[in-house]
């Protein structure tokens, strides 16, 4: 199936109402493209991720949507949109229908509905250059150029291998272990340097029989290298909404029990809740995510570790290790150890 990419150029203070605008018509997945600045709420609040620094801000914005360059017949293959994927999942939602109603559509007459709203929105607001510009788009292209990027490697011994690669136990070479899962929309599969630290700590570190607690998991990549190495039991958590159904495809996919790797939503630090469902004696604490985050975890997880527990932190820039120095010397534990990769470090620390 073809696509036609559409891209309003326009400013940053009237992408609110242009959003809106097209919302309203039924295209529901869009992009939007500019370089202000992100706040600590957009980034995700407590676990946000490290955040580069960009041009200087031109409040100027591109908010792109995609149509089919024909009209849709309504069929099982037309209810997929490459802004926001799938729309059937059973009985259709509302906003399903909205996005098949537009689908079965003319793309000319959305186009002139766009054009007209732009031109009400632009009556009252300053919408800058409000022009549209198009490129075409072949969605087995879309749904499949990532593949290029990802294929199956290896770090600290272990083969992480995409599903649609035919690799399997009898490929993973000097690997020990392999886990299988595919790059999502929030999470990654081990490729950041960050992650690549962490498992080589975990590795380091994990013994038979290890209760770790794994701080905002993600794609759950180490909680399941930990089960794979003999830990008795995953105890799991993050903020994020997208985590529970990620997780659970990727314990799936490398058959390890949903009993033996318990997930909890919250925030550990924060919330007494999550802490006592947690409980405690982990000698293996894992958390990648960024110094600010990781130096208000410290005090929270030490508390809930083994005397002879292991913290290891990853996802530190070097520039920031003095947060975590200092972070660990109030809780009484000091590094033991510190990986490098690039400008990234990772900490194990134990008790002083």
């Amino acid at each position: 199936m073809e696509w036609t990419k559409y891209t309003i150029h326009t400013l940053e203070g009237a992408e609110d109402l242009i959003g809106s605008m097209l919302n309203d018509i039924g295209i529901i997945g869009v992009e939007i493209d500019d370089l202000r600045p992100v706040g600590a709420e957009e980034n995700g609040g407590y676990f946000g991720e490290v955040v580069p620094e960009l041009p200087e801000d031109d409040f100027k914005a591109r908010i792109s949507f995609y149509l089919k360059k024909g009209r849709g017949d309504g069929s099982f293959s037309e209810k997929y949109d490459p802004g926001t994927g799938p729309l059937y999942q059973g009985e259709l939602s509302e906003r399903d229908r909205k996005e098949l109603a537009l689908m079965e559509a003319d793309p000319a007459e959305v186009l002139e509905k766009v054009r007209a709203g732009l031109a009400e929105i632009a009556s009252y607001c300053d919408i800058g250059e409000g022009t549209i510009t198009e490129e075409e788009v072949r969605e087995e292209d879309w749904a499949n150029s990532w593949k290029q990027y990802f294929h199956a490697f290896t770090v600290s011994g272990v083969r992480i291998v995409p599903s649609f690669e035919e690799d399997s136990e009898n490929d993973k070479g000097e690997a020990d272990l392999v886990l299988y899962m595919d790059p999502g929309t929030a999470f990654g599969t081990g490729q950041h340097e960050s992650t690549q630290l962490a498992i080589e700590a975990l590795r380091k570190n994990i013994r038979e029989g290890d209760a770790v607690l794994d701080i905002g998991t993600g794609s759950g990549i180490l909680g399941m290298i930990a089960m794979k190495d003999g830990a008795s039991r995953v105890f799991a958590t993050d903020l994020d909404p997208n985590v529970p159904a990620a997780l659970a495809e990727n314990l799936a996919k490398n058959g390890i029990s949903a009993e033996g790797f318990v997930f909890c939503a919250g925030d550990i630090a924060k919330d007494e809740s999550v802490a006592e469902k947690a409980g405690g004696g982990y000698r293996i604490v894992t958390a990648n995510i960024i110094a600010e985050i990781l130096a208000g975890i410290i005090p929270a997880v030490r508390p809930l570790m083994a005397e002879d527990g292991a913290l290891i932190l990853s996802g530190i820039l070097a520039s920031k290790m003095d947060i975590i120095e200092a972070a660990l010397a109030a809780a009484g534990m000091k590094a033991a150890e510190v990986g490098e990769m690039g400008e990234w470090r990772s900490v194990t620390a134990v008790p002083a």
